[in-house]
């Protein structure tokens, strides 16, 4: 892999460099480097494997953020200090989202206190020019930019679509820092427009230069690199301190991919004829990467059989959530939910002839019953991942995501359905 051949350097940054790939036209090598600055490199130092740190986080919040369904420039990690992404034109534009109320915020709003929280989330965004200190800009200036990358003139849609993602990604990683006990308290990142499908992805990079971390909330615990910015003076015991906190962060965001799903999907059909509807459950459950257990049984003709079952699965202590699949009468759900305690949600497989009259059965239950009814196998699918997305943070990714990506895809077919009526 390391051996991949470089082109000529395409972009040099404060903290890295981006070089074309000879042998794999569409892609980029974007290497770190071991430079650390702060205040638009008013401040600047040399940290000893830093690139190395910046690398291993990057990478792994990137694929933290693909595995949940985000479109990102990332590829693959090619070294331990540089990976492969997708080639774009960046946009320059720092997107900024903040969940607590601290650092420049407080001095562009006098008056608000260090702590105040964001709900929902507070959006900036500045203007990448050095010169200037990044220049904070509203959306209206953006659109009056008339940015045009890779072909992709820069609108109303693609302001929306970045500013949507934007908060997306905020929260899927103020989620998987939360199972660690850290606070994401605000962060930036930048979008590019790839060269071959002039699509807007995620790109750049998101490392500890990105972000505050404050453990447990606390902010005199803080990992990020703000600590490189409060410093009174930079000696080599400080920037050791510094170096530290930056390990820490990448060591723990490794531990964000680690939390398997402690929980399955068991669905009940009352008979192989529903086989086919079934599959769709399955084949759905496992885009959110939820095991998920097929078994035939029915309320009606083995109701003892159905309970040996249910017993089967409440006695290994891993949550469950039953789902059952009964046409014409349906038992199953019902005689499932007045005896365990599990969720069972009703998902029937309705039929032309009699589904309107058979589905009163899923849905009229007897006092006492709490199973839901759900009509469409992905739904039911998603239902459950709901549930178990309460407890797991990655399944609660694939489901934020899967929002972000369905509200784009709407966005883009208006824009397409606009442009063709204009």
């Amino acid at each position: 892999m390391a051996s991949t051949p470089v082109g000529k350097k395409l972009n040099e940054g404060k903290t890295k460099q981006i070089f074309e790939l000879a042998d794999q036209p569409g892609l980029v090598l974007v290497q770190s480097k071991d430079q650390i600055t702060a205040g638009n490199a008013v401040r600047k130092d040399q940290m000893e494997g830093k690139a190395a740190i910046a690398n291993k986080t990057t990478s792994s919040v990137f694929k933290l953020l693909q595995e949940s369904g985000v479109k990102t420039a990332f590829v693959k990690q090619h070294s331990d200090t540089a990976f492969i992404a997708a080639h774009c034109e960046m946009i320059p534009i720092e997107w900024v989202c903040r969940r607590i109320a601290t650092g420049s915020f407080l001095k562009r709003n006098p008056g608000v206190k260090e702590g105040y929280r964001f709900s929902p989330l507070k959006m900036e965004m500045f203007f990448k020019d050095d010169a200037n200190n990044d220049p904070q800009w509203s959306e209206e200036q953006i659109l009056a930019a008339n940015f045009n990358l890779a072909g992709l003139t820069i609108g109303k849609c693609e302001v929306d679509i970045m500013s949507r993602s934007t908060v997306a990604i905020f929260e899927i990683l103020e989620k998987a820092w939360s199972t660690l006990d850290c606070t994401l308290v605000d962060m930036k990142i930048e979008f590019g427009v790839n060269v071959k499908t002039q699509e807007i992805i995620l790109a750049d990079v998101i490392d500890n230069d990105s972000w505050r971390l404050w453990p447990s909330g606390d902010r005199s615990q803080q990992k990020d690199k703000q600590v490189y910015r409060d410093l009174k003076e930079v000696t080599p015991e400080a920037m050791q301190m510094v170096k530290r906190n930056f390990e820490w962060v990448a060591e723990r965001v490794q531990l964000l991919h680690d939390s398997q799903v402690n929980g399955r999907v068991v669905v009940l059909m009352g008979s192989t004829s529903d086989m086919a509807h079934c599959e769709k459950i399955k084949k759905a459950c496992t885009t959110y990467g939820i095991p998920c257990i097929l078994r035939v049984t029915s309320a009606h003709k083995g109701p003892d059989e159905t309970l040996r079952i249910k017993a089967e699965y409440e006695g290994d202590c891993v949550p469950t959530v039953f789902v059952a699949v009964a046409g014409r009468s349906n038992g199953l759900g019902p005689v499932m939910s007045g005896n365990t305690a599990f969720p069972v949600i009703n998902c029937p497989p309705l039929t032309p002839d009699w589904g309107a009259q058979d589905v009163w059965s899923s849905l009229r239950m007897p006092s006492g019953l709490g199973c839901s009814t759900v009509l469409s196998p992905d739904a039911a699918a998603q239902f459950a991942a709901q549930i178990f997305g309460l407890s797991n943070h990655l399944v609660w990714c694939k489901l934020r995501a899967s929002m972000l990506n369905t509200w784009v895809s709407l966005k883009l077919a208006d824009k397409k359905l606009q442009d063709c009526c204009i």
